[in-house]
């Protein structure tokens, strides 16, 4: 069993926002910039297990059907999940000991879903190895943050930049040791 790698694959807008205030993304992000254009296809066919934030959970919930099936997901909460998808459960506590519980299942790479603040719980536990990013070509002004206030610093390295249509591009980094 080798080594979990701590993957974060996530659309931000140039102002560092990952959705809007009330959890919205699909006006500014989905119908111009598919995920598809930032390899996420074959990046979700290599993940084996997800951890999420409950404000994520909610926001992927109000799209409809569990986009994910087949792949365990935790779902950082303290509040039941009514209704959860087969394979989603919730957990509360040490994030620390969440994160050792997903690595002893055997998990080879983790998607870090979101949102900022299980982002910023992982870094500061140095749980996040690669940070993946669709940089979109837009302001919002306001809303939910990819690295909220608290975050620890960290050292990326840039190991991809590529230029993708009306102007976004693909970054991927990697946390340095």
């Amino acid at each position: 069993m080798g080594r979990t790698l701590w993957h974060c694959h996530i659309a931000v807008s140039l102002d560092g926002r990952i959705a809007r205030p009330d959890g919205g993304v699909e006006d500014w992000l989905a119908a111009d910039y598919p995920a598809e254009d930032f390899g996420f296809g074959a990046f979700l066919a290599g993940v084996d297990a997800i951890l999420m934030g409950r404000g994520s959970y909610d926001a992927v919930r109000r799209m409809g059907d569990w986009p994910y099936a087949g792949k365990p997901t935790v779902i950082l909460t303290s509040r039941a999940l009514p209704d959860a998808p087969p394979g989603v459960m919730a957990r509360a506590g040490d994030i620390a000991a969440i994160a050792a519980e997903m690595e002893a299942c055997g998990h080879g790479r983790v998607w870090l879903f979101g949102g900022g603040q299980v982002i910023r719980s992982m870094l500061a536990i140095g749980r996040l190895d690669l940070l993946e990013m669709a940089l979109i070509p837009v302001v919002l002004g306001e809303g939910i943050p990819l690295f909220p206030a608290g975050t620890p610093e960290v050292a990326l390295r840039l190991l991809q930049c590529e230029a993708k249509p009306r102007g976004a591009l693909h970054l991927v980094y990697e946390r340095v040791a």
